[in-house]
């Protein structure tokens, strides 16, 4: 019988590429979750990992596992909530991602909702960059969470996990001190968020979309603060609809 809590490493192994990488996400040592996923091959009977150098890769039969374990993982997952649903009703800790600009706009309104509905809920919000939910969904340090995502940085399906319809669209405003378009400041210095969000992301391939590359002043991942340096001739900037303190009266 193969073990639960090894097919989870197994699967993370898949997901993060590295033993280091999944021990610093599950909080274990990379020591046990080598020796974890060894017993794993012990059960299954067959190699699971292939091992080069300080690095693994899963051999066709651990790609071909990872796929049931996700299917296996999911259904625990719903039956987990349905016992639960069944003891007390909607209950318990919920854990909420969010980006920082929905937390302001949005998060408090549902919550107020949330707190009528179901009074037995305790939810948690947690401010999170969108490309680092996935990961903390499959680890368990959130339940569900609210994401954006951009025209121009699509996402792409991620195994196990369930995304709903859109909740609503906004548009991006390009801040700057003078009017103008993106390809017209391609000599201004940029405010951007850091490296590795979706907004920077979003940004880079704007500019590049106009035919330039932005040369980067401020790091920056807060929109508030965007606006501020924009103000006093910092740089320039794409800020959304949320993100913006007196946002024009359109919306998309």
């Amino acid at each position: 019988m193969l073990d639960v809590r090894r097919l989870r490493l197994l699967r993370e192994l898949a997901h993060h590429g590295t033993i280091a990488a999944v021990a610093e996400a599950l909080a274990f040592s990379p020591s046990a979750v080598s020796q974890q996923l060894s017993v794993l091959e012990r059960e299954a009977g067959v190699p699971l990992l292939e091992r080069t150098g300080r690095r693994v890769a899963l051999t066709p039969a651990g790609q071909n596992l990872v796929r049931h374990a996700e299917a296996v993982l999911e259904r625990l997952e719903q039956a987990v909530a349905e016992l639960a649903h069944a003891r007390r009703g909607l209950a318990g800790p919920l854990r909420i991602g969010t980006y920082p600009s929905a937390a302001r706009a949005i998060i408090p309104h549902a919550l107020a909702q949330l707190a009528s509905r179901h009074p037995g809920l305790e939810p948690m919000v947690t401010e999170v960059d969108p490309a680092s939910v996935a990961a903390a969904v499959r680890a368990g340090e959130l339940d569900v969470a609210l994401v954006h995502e951009y025209d121009l940085v699509p996402t792409e399906p991620e195994p196990g996990l369930a995304v709903t319809q859109p909740v609503f669209t906004e548009p991006m405003y390009l801040a700057a001190t003078a009017a103008g378009t993106v390809a017209g400041h391609r000599r201004s210095p940029w405010i951007v968020a850091p490296a590795g969000t979706l907004c920077r992301a979003m940004a880079v391939r704007a500019c590049r979309a106009a035919g330039f590359t932005p040369q980067v002043r401020h790091q920056v991942d807060d929109f508030a603060t965007v606006l501020a340096l924009v103000a006093v001739g910092q740089g320039v900037g794409l800020v959304p609809h949320l993100g913006a303190a007196d946002p024009p009266p359109a919306w998309c």
